[in-house]
């Protein structure tokens, strides 16, 4: 990639982008709550588990669709990518989340930058043509700046495992370091993530975390909450 992609795809992964994937903890929060989640180890095996089932079969597939189509100028093919992706996301929670970061995200890029491409999906979410799920807006946007598709699914990932760390420091007594280390040993589960969503299209997306959802769907419903739902 130039340099100026590789700076793109930085700046895409930085928690200091104001997108507000820092406010959500998807089912995390519920799994602390509920003593599902205790430790850094248990943290690892649930945040692996997220990137393995969840983005590697559905959010990083939709990520590459969207990339190939914007890739292309091939508006409808976004369009597809995004709407496929709502369908097979079984959890509320994760639905709105996704297109809530996902929206933050298309705006901040129509703000920051003059494209076509970019100006008719905004106003195909603002019409409610497509839904505007984050994965989907993210591999748009690192397609149009010349970030490879490997190297935006790789910092999706680890966008992800990051924003769920950070949750947990919030939600949980668990120092930097622990937090590094549990991040360290994530790297297998991304890169598993990437591998799986190479080998699927948009028809097999299949994401399977059914205590996931379900400790989602409780978290939509519980009365004191830390994070959005």
């Amino acid at each position: 990639m130039s340099d100026e992609a590789t700076l793109e795809s930085l700046r895409l992964a930085d928690s200091f982008l104001p997108v507000g994937t820092d406010s959500v903890s998807y089912a995390l929060e519920q799994f602390v709550a509920d003593d599902g989640v205790t430790d850094a180890d248990e943290l690892g095996d649930l945040v692996g588990t997220v990137l393995r089932r969840q983005h590697g079969h559905a959010d990083l597939v939709a990520l590459r669709a969207a990339h190939a189509a914007a890739g292309e100028g091939d508006l409808t093919g976004v369009e597809r990518a995004d709407r496929r992706l709502t369908a097979v996301t079984l959890a509320a929670e994760f639905r709105e989340s996704s297109e809530r970061t996902g929206d933050r995200l298309l705006t901040l890029q129509r703000d920051l930058r003059d494209d076509d491409l970019l100006t008719e999906y905004g106003e195909a979410v603002d019409a409610g043509d497509a839904p505007g799920n984050y994965a989907v807006v993210l591999g748009t946007v690192a397609a149009l700046a010349g970030v490879s598709v490997r190297e935006a699914c790789l910092l999706a990932c680890h966008e992800f495992a990051t924003a769920q760390l950070g949750a947990a420091q919030r939600l949980m007594r668990l120092g930097s370091t622990e937090v590094q280390r549990v991040l360290d040993e994530l790297r297998p589960a991304m890169v598993d993530a990437v591998e799986a969503s190479a080998e699927r299209d948009i028809d097999d997306m299949a994401p399977f975390a059914p205590l996931v959802d379900v400790r989602s769907a409780e978290h939509e419903r519980a009365q004191r909450r830390l994070f959005l739902s």
